[in-house]
């Protein structure tokens, strides 16, 4: 039976669709209305509640951390400033994903990693040697993510810290509603917001200062199907779906490298040995087989597909996930790579999807085609290669003087 979020008690009364999904152990929220177009339009209009309390969260402490944390990640711990907050990935000896994550030091010698999967076994393999301890605290916190355009003027009503000078992927200690919490200033968006960290026993008061202080701002609870549609908006990646961990699979063709992910930025072969790293210097000395790449779907030439059947154009109205083909032309052949999710985008008017593809298509500008079925019937519609964020708003990372 899947386990209750600390917040469920409040999360139950609001979802009035019933609409559950089992999300890492957890019952967690698809929308809260039958429709979740007032939950998307929150998170981009004005402020949006998420419960994330399923991710996974590891206390990471003592002398030998940092250490560890530097052998298994692929971001340079060391550098990681007190109350800095990195996103990370972490690979196997071949340099293949296991997952992502954000790492945040809380302390001198300790950090937090929040992670998708179960990862505890990963940490203690490699803690061999080292003087560390590491705890599952997935079930004593409960997170909240509060995103939007509002969310800080919001939630500034409730906290001592100014936020307006809290930095992007930086996190505080603070109070709220009596109860102590770590906020840090990131989120699963691309919007403005932030991460609220709390004791589970705390958590009931934390949702209720919030949601009380919300109605000035047209708070919203948000669910999973709104959250799928802006990070897809957001060029954020998901586990399982746009990237398949290798922990999880034996077959070669379904695992990725940070560099095939457009995650290579991530990667620090300057420091010290770290698992995965040969792997990944090769890899980086001869160019990844695959990019990641954006595409922007020609709606004029799927309408036209449609007004053949004499049927109106018809767009997602939900995100879609999915292994779709992608061909180099207008015709049947051999794909040149998979899109792994799409959407249609309601603020930026646009059909956008996140693929994967031989790096020879992947030149911005680009024009190649996505496989699409109408009635049965497959065709190839042409979509332009972008740059990832599909969105990407300055207020996302900006601070206030």
């Amino acid at each position: 039976m899947p386990r209750k979020s600390p917040f469920h008690a409040h999360t139950s009364e609001l979802c009035t669709s019933q609409n559950w999904q089992e999300w890492a152990g957890y019952l967690s929220a698809e929308s809260y209305e039958l429709d979740h177009m007032r939950e998307y339009n929150a998170v981009r209009t004005s402020a949006a509640l998420f419960d994330v309390s399923p991710l996974f969260k590891y206390h990471v402490r003592g002398r030998d951390a940092g250490r560890l944390l530097d052998r298994v990640v692929t971001r340079d711990v060391s550098k990681c400033q007190r109350d800095q907050v990195l996103y990370t990935t972490w690979c196997d000896d071949d340099g293949k994903i296991i997952d992502d994550g954000t790492l945040a030091r809380i302390g001198e010698d300790s950090y937090r990693l929040t992670a998708a999967m179960p990862t505890i076994d990963w940490l203690q393999d490699n803690a061999l040697g080292l003087e560390v301890e590491i705890e599952d605290t997935t079930h004593d916190f409960g997170a909240l993510a509060l995103q939007g355009p509002t969310s800080r003027d919001l939630l500034q009503q409730l906290t001592r810290t100014d936020l307006g000078r809290l930095p992007f992927f930086y996190q505080v200690e603070d109070e709220l509603a009596g109860a102590p919490v770590r906020i840090a200033r990131t989120g699963y968006t691309g919007d403005l917001g932030f991460e609220i960290f709390v004791e589970a026993k705390y958590a009931g008061r934390v949702w209720e200062a919030i949601a009380d202080t919300g109605r000035a701002y047209n708070l919203q609870p948000a669910g999973l199907v709104a959250l799928d549609i802006v990070r897809i908006e957001a060029g954020l990646l998901l586990v399982e779906v746009d990237f398949v961990s290798s922990v999880h699979t034996f077959f070669e063709v379904q695992k990725s490298t940070p560099y095939e992910l457009g995650l290579g930025w991530t990667v620090k072969l300057g420091k010290d040995s770290f698992v995965g790293r040969t792997a990944l210097r090769k890899e980086r000395e001869r160019g990844p087989d695959w990019q990641t790449v954006g595409l922007v779907v020609d709606i004029l030439a799927l309408e036209k597909i449609y007004a053949d059947y004499g049927m109106p154009l018809q767009l997602p109205y939900t995100s879609w996930n999915s292994a779709v083909p992608v061909y180099a032309r207008n015709e049947p052949g051999t794909p040149i790579g998979k899109a792994t999710s799409g959407t249609w985008s309601p603020i930026l008017k646009l059909y956008v999807v996140i693929a994967r593809v031989r790096p020879q298509y992947a030149k911005p500008g680009s024009r190649i085609f996505l496989e699409e079925t109408v009635e049965g019937r497959r065709y190839q519609v042409p979509a332009e290669v972008v740059k990832l964020p599909f969105f990407d708003p300055a207020r996302k990372k900006e601070t206030l003087s």
